[in-house]
């Protein structure tokens, strides 16, 4: 199976990490970034830093620069990000059965089961493998990160769009497309909060080879640049999502007690080995 990746090119915190992750086995790399370093809210990104980053792993010359301009001032922001991703995946089918669609800060970490899901997606004749992400919320200490869970601190699965689709797909929301799916979870039966308890799960995996995707996981003046230029800034704009992240990081244990009586924004502190290549 023939396998290529597009990236965007614009947070460069984890970018090392996940990249590395499946470099080995993709022929190609759509790097993917705005001309004028500019993000889908207008705000300036810190592109030249990404691409260094990129550019030091590229040993074997895989990756191929995609400018663009992807900043529409006036439009709504996920609208430029859902341009911007198709063009770097039509980029990407070139030669592909299927494209990775990874973001710069979702690390894999076992490569064997993603490409197992994938072997399997496509013997299904599905077109759009989701695959399980655990939502990092914040990094409390040495090897120890704030966890998205269930109520009862079990691992729960995030999907924020399909991580591998086939060459060609058509997107219709930043990374959702409108395509048979081969649907992954850590337990027999949906675990993710934002599905329904009978969204139906054709495979199995171990929770430790769940994508780990460092979301929230930056330093303070980071986490402040981010709720900036994302695609969700103006939700992030509130004070008291900013004010809510800090007090939880300050505070982990206590925010995972306190997701004994919320109904929703639960966490557990858990154990995880650090990615190189990101933040402290």
């Amino acid at each position: 199976m023939r396998l290529t990746a597009y990236v965007l090119a614009a947070d460069p915190a984890f970018v090392t990490a996940s990249l590395r992750a499946y470099y080995s086995v993709v022929d190609r790399v759509v790097v993917s970034f705005d001309q004028d370093r500019t993000s889908w809210s207008g705000r300036p990104l810190p592109v030249d830093e990404c691409l260094a980053a990129i550019r030091a792993l590229d040993v074997d010359g895989k990756c191929v620069l995609a400018p663009g301009a992807f900043a529409r001032p006036g439009e709504p922001p996920l609208d430029s990000e859902t341009i911007q991703r198709q063009k770097a995946l039509d980029q990407a089918s070139d030669g592909a059965d299927w494209v990775l669609q990874l973001d710069t800060d979702e690390v894999i970490p076992r490569l064997a089961p993603f490409l197992a899901a994938i072997e399997h997606a496509d013997a299904a004749g599905a077109g759009a493998l989701h695959y399980p992400s655990r939502w990092l919320y914040s990094r409390v200490g040495e090897g120890r990160y704030l966890e998205s869970s269930s109520w009862l601190g079990r691992t729960v699965s995030h999907y924020p769009g399909p991580l591998a689709v086939a060459a060609g797909t058509r997107l219709t929301h930043c990374r959702q497309a409108d395509a048979p799916l081969h649907r992954v979870d850590v337990r027999p039966w949906n675990t993710d909060p934002n599905h329904g308890r009978d969204a139906v799960v054709h495979e199995v995996i171990d929770p430790r080879d769940a994508v780990l995707h460092y979301s929230w996981v930056r330093s303070d003046a980071t986490m402040r640049e981010k709720f900036a230029w994302s695609g969700h800034a103006d939700q992030y704009a509130e004070p008291a999502v900013y004010r809510r992240w800090a007090w939880r990081s300050r505070h982990p244990r206590l925010a995972a007690a306190g997701s004994l009586v919320r109904r929703t924004d639960r966490y557990r502190v858990v154990r995880l080995p650090e990615p190189p290549g990101g933040e402290p």
